[in-house]
C-alpha cells in the first residue's frame, strides 16, 4: 500500500498570507504546507482522505485516474472545501464519499446544490455514505476502520488501514477507541505546535505521548501551523521514531 501525502498544514496553510515569520518566508519546499489530505493506494484501489480547498492544486501533481472513494474526517472547510473540484473525476462514475452522521449533515448543508432534486448540470455526482466508528468496511481491496477522536467537543473520524493509521484535528480520544489502534506500526497524527495549548488540537508533546500509547514504531506529524518551526530544525528536536511529514512525501506500507 502506498501513502502519498498531499498536504500537512492547518486551516490557514503555510505560508500564512501576510506573515513575515521565518517559516512563512522560508524557501525550503518542506516548509510549505497545503491543507491536510492523503492518498491511500494499492494497485487496484485509490482512496482520498479529505478534499480541502487545496484539492485541485494537490491533484495536479498526481496521475489523473479514478478515485474509488473519499473518506471524510469532518466537515470543516479546510477538509471538505474542495469537494466541488472533484467534478473531473466524476467522468469515471459517481464519486462515493464516506462520512459519519455529523459530517454527512454538514456536507448536505455546505453543498446543497450537489444533492438537490433538480441539480444544476455539471455539478459533482456524489454518493454520500454514512459510516460509524469501529465498524470496518471495504472499498476495493482496502479495508477501512474508522476510529473516533475528539476535535475539542466535536467527534470526528480518523482511519486505520492495516498497520497504518491517519488521524488529524484530534484533541483527545476515548480509551476504547485507542484499542482499535493496537498493532498500528506507522501513525500519522496531528501536532499543531510545541507550546500555547489549543482548545481543539493537540501539541507536539501530546502527539508523542499518544503515539507511544498506541505503540507505533514510526510517527509522522501533520496538521502543523507555522508556529511549529522550520522543518529541518524541528526534526532535529524530535525523539527517535518521530518526524515531520511533508507535502509530496510517499510512504510504502
Amino acid at each position: 500500500m502506498t501513502i502519498t501525502i498531499l498536504g500537512t498544514g492547518t486551516s490557514c496553510g503555510v505560508p500564512v498570507v501576510g506573515c513575515q515569520c521565518d517559516v512563512c518566508q522560508s524557501t525550503h519546499p518542506k516548509d510549505k504546507r497545503l491543507r491536510c489530505s492523503i492518498l491511500v493506494e494499492t494497485e487496484q484501489t485509490r482512496l482520498l482522505i479529505d478534499a480541502g480547498p487545496d484539492f485541485r492544486q494537490q491533484m495536479l501533481t498526481q496521475p489523473f485516474r479514478r478515485i474509488d472513494g473519499i473518506l471524510v474526517t469532518h466537515s470543516h472547510y479546510d477538509h471538505v472545501g474542495g469537494m466541488d473540484d472533484i467534478r473531473p473525476y466524476c467522468q469515471f462514475g459517481k464519486m462515493e464519499v464516506y462520512a459519519d452522521a455529523i459530517a454527512r449533515q454538514g456536507m448536505l448543508e455546505m453543498l446543497p446544490y450537489c444533492f438537490a432534486e433538480n441539480r444544476y448540470p455539471g455539478v459533482p455526482q456524489i454518493g454520500l455514505n454514512e459510516i460509524r466508528a469501529g465498524e470496518a468496511f471495504t472499498i476495493g481491496d482496502i479495508e477501512v476502520l474508522p476510529v473516533q477522536v475528539m476535535h475539542g467537543k466535536l467527534p470526528i473520524l480518523g482511519y486505520r488501514f492495516g498497520t497504518f493509521a491517519y488521524i488529524t484535528d484530534m484533541k483527545s480520544i476515548d480509551p476504547e477507541q485507542v484499542k482499535l489502534l493496537r498493532g498500528v506500526e506507522t501513525l500519522m497524527v496531528n501536532a499543531l505546535r510545541f507550546d500555547r495549548p489549543h482548545h481543539s488540537h493537540q501539541l507536539v508533546d501530546d502527539a508523542i505521548a499518544f503515539a507511544r500509547q498506541v505503540g507505533a514504531r514510526r510517527t509522522l506529524l501533520t496538521h502543523m501551523c507555522h508556529d511549529i518551526g522550520l522543518h529541518d530544525e524541528v526534526n532535529r528536536r524530535l525523539p527517535s521514531g518521530f518526524e515531520l511529514a511533508f507535502d509530496g512525501q510517499v510512504l510504502e506500507i
